[in-house]
């Protein structure tokens, strides 16, 4: 019986190119903060290079690993100063046998034009910052851009044999958990091979925060976005559709400028124990006793942080004993008895 299936590793070794390119101000974004890394200088080609020597020194797997620009919107900034990032980038894929460049950027700045530049210079993957795929959520946060520009770019970039990756946020002002639904649908239609998933968190500064401040916008529980981010993270993978993202990275700068949200620096794990929850209550018979066997490596998933998986079992009135059986699946279970 599925409880989930086992991920496939993926590293990054990355590179913050802050808030440079983009034209607009989201509501939600405070770029510093988002990225976990504190105020800095834009990065020169020498930073990149210095970046991929000490990468390459940690990293197990070259093969399996991305110089990624990250931060901001990669393909919106100067032309002649990406260039001299992707000229760095390209000598350290050469230099040291990385799987290709990784970038991250806006869907209205992306074209063909571009798309070649990149290709030239061993970008393999773009990442899309699509957040939602309801024009009316993307206009109250200031997004500057529709979904169909979102439609138009992942196409594009399938096209140039690029991998595409998709960045979604839940919870965002105006946004429902139907909304989210289904841009989660529309965006599996796109076909992308990953996918990130964000939580809205308000931080200071932001037109957000002034919103919540205001008592017009209350932003998600903890509770909430990990029920609903457990069932997306759900639809994603039996779509084929790696999540190699959930919940901000974490940092002394959220934690300063966090004021509401929710946010937790273990934000997966809590998403994958409550989509075992779920499958686990769906093949569970008449409430009592009974016992579940699980891979070692899946009992923290099972028990939930805190044991909060056992304790929501004992609510619904089963008392679960978890073991642990290395003849099981990982990212299985099974029913003993």
């Amino acid at each position: 019986m599925s409880g989930g299936k086992e991920r496939v590793r993926h590293a990054n070794i990355a590179v913050f190119v802050p808030h440079l390119g983009c034209p607009q101000q989201c509501s939600f974004c405070e770029q510093n903060t988002i990225t976990g890394m504190a105020p800095s200088l834009p990065p020169r080609p020498e930073d990149v290079l210095s970046a991929a020597r000490t990468g390459a020194g940690t990293c197990q797997d070259p093969g399996n690993t991305e110089l990624a620009f990250f931060g901001g919107s990669f393909t919106a900034i100067d032309r002649a100063y990406m260039l001299s990032l992707l000229k760095a980038a390209q000598q350290a894929v050469e230099r040291y046998g990385f799987r290709g460049v990784r970038c991250s950027t806006r869907p209205d700045a992306i074209d063909q034009e571009v798309l070649a530049v990149l290709k030239a210079h061993r970008v393999t993957a773009v990442e899309l910052g699509a957040q939602s795929m309801d024009d009316g959520v993307l206009a109250a946060n200031r997004r500057g851009h529709r979904a169909k520009e979102t439609v138009r770019a992942a196409g594009l970039i399938r096209e140039a044999g690029l991998e595409l990756g998709l960045q979604m946020m839940t919870g965002l002002y105006t946004d429902t958990p139907e909304k989210t639904r289904e841009t989660a649908s529309r965006l599996i239609a796109l076909g992308p091979e990953t996918v990130r998933i964000y939580p809205t968190v308000v931080l200071s500064g932001t037109e957000l925060a002034r919103l919540h401040q205001a008592g017009q916008y209350a932003p998600q529980t903890i509770d909430q976005a990990v029920e609903l981010c457990a069932e997306l993270l759900e639809l994603f993978e039996e779509a084929g559709v790696r999540v190699i993202r959930m919940g901000l990275h974490p940092g002394p700068e959220l934690e300063a400028k966090r004021l509401a949200g929710p946010y937790h620096p273990a934000f997966r794990q809590l998403a994958e124990s409550r989509r075992f929850l779920r499958s686990l209550a769906g093949k569970l018979g008449k409430p009592g006793a009974c016992r579940v066997a699980v891979n070692p490596r899946d009992i923290s998933t099972a028990l939930g942080q805190g044991r909060e998986n056992v304790k929501r079992l004992e609510k619904m009135g089963y008392q679960v004993d978890f073991l642990q059986d290395a003849s099981v699946a990982q990212g299985e279970f099974r029913l003993e008895g």
